[in-house]
C-alpha cells in the first residue's frame, strides 16, 4: 500500500470536519494541480495518508484512508480534474509541526520539505514510520 499526505486549510476543511464525517468518506475535491491530480489517480483503495493543516497550524494532525478511487471532481465540469474520497481513521496523539518535520534529518527528503506547495503528495514507508513514531501512533 502506498502512503500519502493531504493538505487542507483548516478554516476551509479541517481535521474536525473530516472526523465529523467518519465513518463516511469525503470527496477530496478542488485540487487544481496536475501533479497532485496524478497522485490521486495513482491511489488504491485502503491507501493511508496523513491529514495536514496548511496555512493555519502547519501540522500533521491525523490519519486517513482512501475510500473511493479517482473519479471526476464534483466541483467542476472540467474533465481534467479528478479526486478521491478519504475517510478519517484516527488523530495523531501529538500533532507534528512543519518546523519539527524540517528539523528531523530523517525527513529531509520528504515532499512536505522539498515541495511544500504540492497539496497531495507521496510519503515513503520510512517517512510514514518516522511521523507515526513522532505522533505517538503505531505505523
Amino acid at each position: 500500500m502506498a502512503k500519502w499526505l493531504f493538505k487542507s486549510e483548516p478554516d476551509v476543511w479541517g481535521w474536525a470536519d473530516q472526523m465529523a464525517k467518519a465513518p463516511a468518506a469525503e470527496e477530496w475535491h478542488g485540487v487544481r494541480n496536475y501533479q497532485a491530480r496524478n497522485n490521486m489517480r495513482a491511489m488504491q483503495l485502503g491507501d493511508r495518508g496523513f491529514f495536514y493543516h496548511s496555512n493555519v497550524g502547519k501540522e500533521i494532525v491525523g490519519i486517513v484512508e482512501v475510500a473511493a478511487l479517482s473519479h471526476p471532481d464534483s466541483t467542476t465540469e472540467d474533465p481534467r480534474w479528478d479526486c478521491v474520497d478519504i475517510r478519517a481513521l484516527w488523530p495523531l496523539r501529538r500533532p507534528i509541526s512543519l518546523i519539527e518535520v524540517r528539523a528531523d534529518l530523517r525527513l529531509a527528503n520528504m515532499a512536505l520539505v522539498t515541495n511544500s506547495r504540492l497539496s497531495v503528495q507521496p510519503v515513503t514507508d520510512e517517512e510514514w514510520r518516522v511521523i507515526c513514531e513522532l505522533g505517538g501512533v503505531d505505523p
